[in-house]
């Protein structure tokens, strides 16, 4: 069984990379934040207030299968990313219990299957015996970059300068929380991607994998 932790800040890029990875090993990309808006959707099906949802916690069960993500057996992938789900996905996202149950099923997840998951806490609360572990950098300059251009693709205006302050507040916010804060862990492989292309990265971290798992 292979399990892949990638942790890195915003727009560094590992999102991407993980699902990538995920193809090109035949393994399941687990994206732990549509976890948190399966378990806001199940909320709002079941007009639960957040005290009823939380004592409805193992009423749950989140599962993936071929890029899909299932609620209690039903493929939920076409209804969990409107506005109001996204809102709410947010605002659970905060409750120590919700959190408890979701590493749990992320856990578990990872001793039925072999995973690549992505975070910011992957390898350090998550996955932290996962046999891969990868921590996916870039320079704040280089990301408010790569951000600006996504948005200008899409046809929204946006400053640089602005987006590169929030990116480092952002990083701080999350290197200095007190649950589970962005951390590089010992065992991770730090890997700049500031100038490598996708691609680069991919074959890297694939090349690192298959040395560890005789692939």
């Amino acid at each position: 069984m292979i399990s892949i932790a990638i942790d890195g800040p915003a727009g560094s890029g590992k999102s991407t990379i993980a699902k990538l990875i995920a193809e090109k090993l035949d393994i399941e990309y687990i994206d732990t934040g549509a976890m948190y808006r399966a378990v806001a959707l199940y909320k709002k099906e079941n007009n639960l207030s957040l005290d009823q949802l939380i004592k409805n916690l193992n009423n749950i069960n989140i599962d993936y299968k071929k890029g899909k993500i299932f609620l209690n057996e039903k493929d939920i992938s076409n209804f969990i990313r409107t506005e109001e789900i996204s809102k709410l996905a947010s605002e659970i996202s905060k409750n120590n219990s919700v959190r408890e149950k979701l590493v749990d099923i992320q856990r578990n997840l990872s001793k039925s299957k072999s995973v690549v998951m992505e975070g910011r806490d992957i390898g350090s609360v998550v996955l932290p015996n996962a046999n891969n572990k990868f921590y996916v950098d870039a320079s704040p300059e280089i990301r408010a970059k790569r951000r600006y251009e996504q948005l200008k693709e899409k046809g929204i205006s946006a400053d640089l300068k602005n987006i590169e302050e929030d990116i480092i507040k952002r990083d701080k916010n999350d290197k200095t929380r007190k649950n589970s804060p962005l951390t590089l862990v010992k065992d991770a492989k730090y890997i700049d991607t500031s100038y490598m292309s996708i691609e680069n990265v991919i074959d890297k971290i694939i090349k690192i994998v298959r040395s560890n798992n005789a692939l």
